[in-house]
């Protein structure tokens, strides 16, 4: 079992859904639903703590997994996070990530925190600042309105790569 006292929050963003707690919580784990907002990867999720948590790449390959850490329909969602079919980003230590899912009025308040268990440099961390705001944005959208975005694929954030290359020569996360 993962130790999450050792994992520390590295990124959070909150965003409001004109939505059901209920209908928000379908879509983050709804395979064929989360397709439509993840830019064609596929969430599967086990529905248990301690299930499996994959994400497929639009060829059905891995991209990435873990295991189902909180499964509380439709409340919260925390699972590791490990890219697998990426490499060098494959030799990285996994993150969790954590879906809160609160009502708001007629509205759900939705955070979602990606956390580490080692001083990630921010070159790194900007991968998913700029990735997950276009995977929420969309997300929204697509249940408020019934479409997904219009938004430019963009490779990684300059010197990410170099980043995650140093990173894994020198590991410094089991100096931690």
């Amino acid at each position: 079992m993962v130790d999450v006292a050792r994992f520390k929050p590295k990124t959070v963003y909150v965003i409001y859904i004109a939505a059901t707690p209920e209908k928000v919580w379908q879509a983050l784990v709804d395979a064929e639903f989360s397709r439509q907002y993840f830019f064609g990867f596929a969430v599967k999720v086990e529905p248990r703590t301690g299930g499996a948590f994959r994400i497929l790449y639009p060829d059905g390959g891995v991209h990435g997994s873990g295991e189902v850490l909180d499964w509380s329909p439709p409340r919260r969602l925390s699972c590791t996070w490990l890219i697998e079919g990426m490499p060098p980003f494959d030799q990285m230590p996994e993150c969790i990530v954590t879906y809160d899912i609160e009502p708001a009025g007629k509205a759900v308040r939705l955070t979602m925190t990606e956390s580490h268990s080692w001083d990630v440099p921010d070159a790194i961390l900007a991968g998913g600042r700029s990735g997950w705001p276009a995977v929420l944005s969309n997300l929204k959208s697509l249940l408020e309105t019934g479409n997904t975005l219009t938004l430019d694929q963009q490779g990684p954030p300059p010197g990410m790569i170099e980043a995650v290359n140093k990173a894994v020569a020198e590991k410094p996360w089991l100096a931690e």
